[in-house]
């Protein structure tokens, strides 16, 4: 079989690239950065069905999507191109978007702290018995980690964060944790941007309930209605406000002065006479228990029929058909 030449396999990935754009509109930018071989194949083998995994060098991805551009006018797609930054590859989709990121996040392999790696979180040894002999106690003393001898090994008496987030992984925390069989650090694909029919926004965009954006959506309205209300510019929400706050200022001037309006005539004559607000307040509550004192009147009543009709023979007979 003739082994392809680099350039027809530029010409077969840009076509894959372009077919790939026009079949999907969903696309996951992920950062593959310690993904090994294999962990990739069980991935693909993981959304075969409905998504697609392709890496690639980011120059021969942004090239293939600006020649795709400029042959069909979708503009949109360049919108991707920013995305292209770094170790990255890209998972076309046509299935939900969440549930795809979720199945990639499965695919997380464990690995050991190598030297010179940056720590992507902290690192705490637990205390307990190390298993180690007395003479390794020599990588606890460079690290300042606390130990003693318990039946023959070395024991961890409290816990020590060994490594932190961001922190390059020294010669001696590597050595110490190898020696534990520890592996500290997990990696896989990494969701870092969505493309969505030309829209591009966060993965954290997906984890959004219905109930957070109810909140969020009121709190923009919230913001909207207070400058609207602070600039005096009307708009829908701050509308009932601006009429709440006119009928409060009219009021304010009919109380205090002569003139007068229907609505302002109750409130008027409840200040002339504060003895018509307490009627009208008992009257109120007298309404409200009058209704509960009818519904138990009712109640009763009812009882009362059945027991009565507990009572009759049956015309001469009982209930059980007895003489």
């Amino acid at each position: 079989m003739v082994k392809a030449t680099k350039a027809e396999k530029k010409i077969a990935y840009d076509a894959k690239l372009c077919q790939l754009i026009d079949e999907f509109t969903q696309i996951l930018v992920v950062a593959a950065d310690n993904v090994g071989s294999t962990q990739l194949q069980n991935i693909r083998k993981g959304l075969r069905g409905d998504s697609v995994v392709l890496m690639g060098k980011n120059t021969m991805m942004k090239r293939s999507v600006k020649i795709h551009a400029e042959n069909t006018g979708n503009a949109s797609i360049l919108n991707l191109m920013p995305l292209l930054q770094g170790n990255v590859g890209l998972i076309f989709t046509k299935g939900d978007l969440k549930e795809v990121s979720e199945e990639v996040a499965k695919y997380k392999v464990g690995a050991p702290a190598r030297v010179g790696l940056v720590a992507p979180i902290d690192v705490v040894v637990q205390p307990g018995n190390t298993g180690l002999d007395p003479s390794q106690t020599s990588f606890f003393q460079v690290l300042n980690i606390p130990t003693k001898i318990n039946k023959g090994t070395v024991e961890i008496i409290t816990p020590v964060e060994l490594i932190k987030q961001g922190d390059k992984v020294g010669s001696s925390e590597a050595a110490l944790l190898a020696k534990l069989g520890i592996r500290p650090f997990s990696y896989g694909l990494v969701v870092q941007s969505v493309y969505d029919n030309g829209s591009v926004f966060s993965p954290e965009v997906l984890d959004l309930t219905e109930d957070d954006l109810v909140q969020k959506f009121a709190a923009g309205i919230s913001m909207v209605t207070s400058l609207a209300l602070a600039i005096s510019f009307p708009t829908l929400a701050a509308a009932p406000h601006m009429f709440i706050n006119a009928y409060k200022n009219a009021l304010a001037i009919s109380v205090a002065t002569e003139y007068t309006f229907p609505q302002a005539e109750k409130v008027k004559e409840f200040l002339k006479d504060p003895s018509k607000f307490a009627v009208a307040v008992a009257a109120v509550s007298a309404d409200a228990g009058g209704g509960a004192s009818a519904g138990a009147a009712k109640v009763e009543e009812k009882k009362e029929v059945v027991e009565e009709s507990d009572e009759e023979d049956y015309g001469g007979f009982d209930m059980f058909g007895d003489e």
